[in-house]
């Protein structure tokens, strides 16, 4: 894999299904439906999702192509493959709270080791660089151009202090009886995979999720969070986090900056 030509296509894909969204977003009122599994879906994910697919496919003809809103893309025998979540936070979106994000991964043996997260409604873009290590890029946003890189690390964590982010719309009992085995100082809501990029910036030590995601809602906040030094960890043993799993369902998870000290379920 051409890791440089990768991150330019998936940039570039990711500003454009932004800026698709951002438009519906923007409009007095827009179609929401119902899947089967009773998520919503909108036409800002479906147009999102045809402008990120057709990008890839066109400059990756030969890789397989995951997507949430594609059914018949899920294969499960690839051992390396493209992963996309076109609109992670459907319910932030469909709310007009703006924690939405588009999220692109390249998975190899069951690791993201390239992604993308750009959350339009915020103007904040991350990802990785060719080399795997993470940025945040200034905008305004080119297509064509990047603006300036910064490097994000994750911070060196306060056990006595923590900081957490948790789920705006996905926050249950058990969540919060988690969070408060950690001394923590402060705790905020965020919606969409930009919590792993909170922590991926050093905004924030600790992500816990007691509840259920699929692993194209993670894998591009999972890449951008490893290439800045954190790491995303199973719930029930502490043990790797991977991908490519059977129906592509995440169990619960930890993402979190080295350091902290992690407690039993």
């Amino acid at each position: 894999m051409d890791h440089q030509k990768l991150v330019a296509v998936m940039r570039e894909a990711a500003l454009e299904a932004g800026a698709a969204i951002m438009e519906i977003y923007e409009a007095d009122d827009f179609d929401v439906k119902v899947k089967s599994d009773d998520s919503p879906v909108t036409e800002a994910d479906e147009a999102a999702d045809a402008l990120i697919s057709a990008r890839l496919r066109a400059a990756f003809p030969d890789m397989t192509l995951i997507t949430e809103e594609q059914a018949d893309s899920h294969d499960l025998s690839a051992r390396t493959f493209l992963i996309v979540d076109p609109l992670d936070g459907t319910k932030e979106f469909i709310k007009r709270r703006g924690d939405f994000t588009v999220n692109i991964a390249l998975v190899e043996d069951g690791v993201p080791v390239r992604g993308i997260v750009y959350a339009p409604a915020k103007g904040r873009l991350f990802y990785t660089k060719a080399d795997g290590t993470s940025v945040e890029e200034a905008g305004p946003f080119d297509p064509n151009s990047p603006g300036r890189l910064d490097p994000i690390s994750v911070a060196t964590p306060d056990n006595d202090a923590l900081r957490v982010v948790a789920s705006k719309s996905h926050r249950g009992q058990a969540t919060d009886d988690y969070i408060n085995k950690y001394a923590h100082s402060d705790m905020k809501s965020a919606g969409s995979s930009l919590k792993f990029c909170l922590v991926a910036t050093g905004e924030a030590d600790l992500y816990p999720r007691l509840g259920r995601t699929m692993e194209w809602d993670t894998a591009a906040g999972d890449a951008v969070l490893r290439g800045a030094g954190g790491a995303m960890v199973r719930y029930d043993d502490h043990g790797a986090f991977t991908y490519g799993k059977d129906g592509f369902a995440n169990g619960f998870f930890i993402a979190h900056a080295p350091g902290v000290t992690l407690m039993a379920p």
